[in-house]
């Protein structure tokens, strides 16, 4: 008696279901992601240069074409009250491999808050000890 192995793998081929031959492709590795708030960071940026430019009147316009309300639009342009330092250790923070993201917005708020630098830097560098290991 003779036996016959074969591998083979179902695969999409004109838009129908069939066997292929062969072993299966691998899967592909899914890419790191940039964390939210640092695209959030940056889109702060760039919506307080297109308001200085004057290429947008005023917050709420930018609100209305941004689809988002005017509050979560302020929310955003907050960051913009952080510490330079803070701004690009948000901006350049690693990528998320997997997982939620280990900074979020709405963790920066109380940080935000507080008028003077040095004492946002120190609620910052409290904030990484507490809360985060692996960010420098």
């Amino acid at each position: 008696m003779t036996t016959v192995t074969r591998e083979f793998h179902y695969g999409i081929k004109s838009k129908r279901k069939r066997i292929m031959r062969g072993p299966a492709p691998k899967a592909p590795k899914l890419p790191s992601r940039i964390p939210r708030v640092s695209k959030l960071m940056a889109l702060a940026i760039r919506f307080d240069h297109v308001l200085n430019k004057g290429i947008i009147h005023d917050q709420s316009e930018l609100a209305r074409l941004a689809h988002v309300t005017q509050p979560r639009m302020t929310q955003i342009m907050n960051l913009l009250h952080l510490a330079p330092d803070i701004q690009e250790a948000i901006l350049h923070l690693p990528p998320v491999k997997s997982g939620k993201d280990p900074i979020k917005e709405r963790d920066l708020r109380p940080i935000n808050s507080l008028v003077n630098w040095k004492e946002q830097r120190k609620a910052w560098n409290k904030y990484l000890a507490h809360s985060i290991c692996d960010l420098p």
